[in-house]
């Protein structure tokens, strides 16, 4: 399977984003997971397009700001994510963090998840956060290179 990243919108502008750089990292956290990278789209949307599929494909009735569709195969991992950049920029401020950073953390963290890695269960929440500080080290290494 070819590895391609697509990068589309639904009612915002398209972020900033290092098209290159973003598809070689990736790959690299895919791989450091012992997986290959397929076809990964990412839709960047607002909080009430996000609201809609959360409600339409999962039943659930709240905001977020990634919402993951796992078409992966064996060692290929696949998917379509669904990115809030409403809920980034809430979760940013909230947090205390660069908006850009906090991007690239729900980008990681879409592709950790067709990884296998999950969050919801006891100490989960934990071990997803490390991979994601693990992976925002790898694309700073990238972007000294």
């Amino acid at each position: 399977m070819n590895y391609e990243i697509q990068l589309l919108t639904e009612n915002v502008s398209m972020p900033l984003l290092d098209r290159d750089l973003m598809k070689a990292w990736l790959k690299q956290v895919a791989m450091a997971h012992g997986r290959a990278p397929g076809v990964l789209t990412y839709v960047f949307c607002d909080d009430k397009r996000i609201i809609e599929v959360n409600r339409e494909f999962l039943g659930h009735d709240y905001y977020t700001d990634i919402i993951t569709f796992d078409y992966s195969k064996r060692h290929t991992v696949s998917g379509d994510m669904f990115i809030s950049l409403d809920t980034v920029r809430s979760n940013a401020e909230g947090l205390g963090v660069d908006y850009t950073t906090e991007l690239q953390r729900v980008i990681v963290h879409g592709l950790l998840h067709l990884c296998g890695i999950n969050d919801k269960g006891p100490g989960e929440r934990e071990i997803m956060e490390e991979y994601e500080n693990q992976a925002l080290a790898m694309l700073q290494a990238l972007k000294t290179q």
